[in-house]
């Protein structure tokens, strides 16, 4: 995709497509908010559970941090103003995946049932909370950490979601908690029978989805200095499809973290490139569509090859 974006670019407009800075900026923020959901989604779904929550989960965090922001005495520091608006939506994410942990580790509801029914109920949290209006902020602290960049260079939104990919790659790949995760999705009664308590598990990882959702969403509100109850409506999709062409098995068990990272690029660069080369911006729910069925086929196709 890069060569043809590139040779596009050079043959139409003499420019550079992957060697041109803003570009690379655009995709690596067009990719942050998706990749954010993605690593939640990436361990709810190498356990053999999916979240659909996500989505309006992100859009309750901007909308909370906004009006936490909007609420406080304008006479606070904009950074501690800040601070607290972070933990104040961090916490209302995290009441989402608590009651998802709860319906699905203690109740047994189906994962997609529980969260598509958690989707619903943030959903309308979020605009209640919002009043069915975009909220808007007036921090500097805020505004310089959504649209500021290290060194001039990387956009701090990119600084941030580079740090969480590196911990939960770590949680993943080094730790008993990912080697739990994936023992849950190969096998969720061998796992029980090997001592692993599935339940809290379960619990810990829509936990940990939801927090990744609440830090999006504040990533959300930093950018455009405003909370949105949709702000995360559009991308739900795309975090699924971003673990799923990185390589993760929608019957659990398998999928990595680089994959996702990867996953969420192609994404990106799709989206970016078709509206870079003046396609109508509609060709991108069709082009992430049809990655997301060719993913899905081969992945059928190699869960059955290797049950051959």
């Amino acid at each position: 995709m890069l060569v043809f974006f590139e040779v596009w670019a050079r043959a139409s407009y003499q420019t550079s497509f992957v060697f041109n800075l803003t570009n690379v900026q655009s995709i690596l923020l067009a990719a942050v908010q998706p990749l954010l959901i993605a690593l939640g989604q990436t361990l709810v779904i190498i356990a053999g559970g999916i979240d659909l929550s996500v989505g309006f989960t992100v859009g309750l965090a901007a909308v909370v941090s906004a009006r936490v922001m909007q609420t406080l005495d304008p006479s606070l520091p904009p950074a501690l103003s800040l601070l607290l608006a972070i933990v104040v939506a961090l916490l209302a994410s995290l009441g989402v995946g608590w009651v998802n942990g709860i319906l699905i580790a203690r109740w047994k509801v189906p994962p997609f049932i529980g969260t598509l029914g958690m989707y619903g109920v943030a959903r309308g949290l979020g605009f209640l909370t919002s009043g069915g209006t975009t909220v808007g902020t007036d921090n500097p602290v805020n505004s310089a950490l959504g649209n500021g960049k290290m060194f001039g260079l990387v956009p701090w939104p990119v600084v941030v979601t580079f740090l969480v990919v590196l911990y939960v790659h770590y949680l993943l790949s080094r730790t008993k908690f990912g080697q739990y995760t994936y023992a849950i999705g190969g096998n969720r009664n061998a796992a029980i029978r090997a001592g692993i308590n599935v339940d809290a598990h379960t619990m810990k990882l829509y936990l940990i989805t939801a927090v990744l959702a609440g830090v999006a969403g504040a990533i959300y509100t930093a950018r455009f200095t405003a909370g949105a109850a949709q702000a995360g409506e559009p991308t739900l999709l795309d975090s699924i499809a971003a673990v799923v062409i990185g390589g993760a098995s929608l019957f659990g068990g398998a999928g990595t973290v680089v994959g996702t990272v990867i996953g969420a690029l192609i994404i990106a660069v799709i989206q970016f490139g078709l509206v870079f080369i003046n396609v109508q911006p509609f060709w991108q729910f069709i082009a992430v569509g049809a990655v997301i069925i060719l993913s899905v086929l081969v992945d059928q196709a190699r869960t059955r090859r290797g049950r051959t």
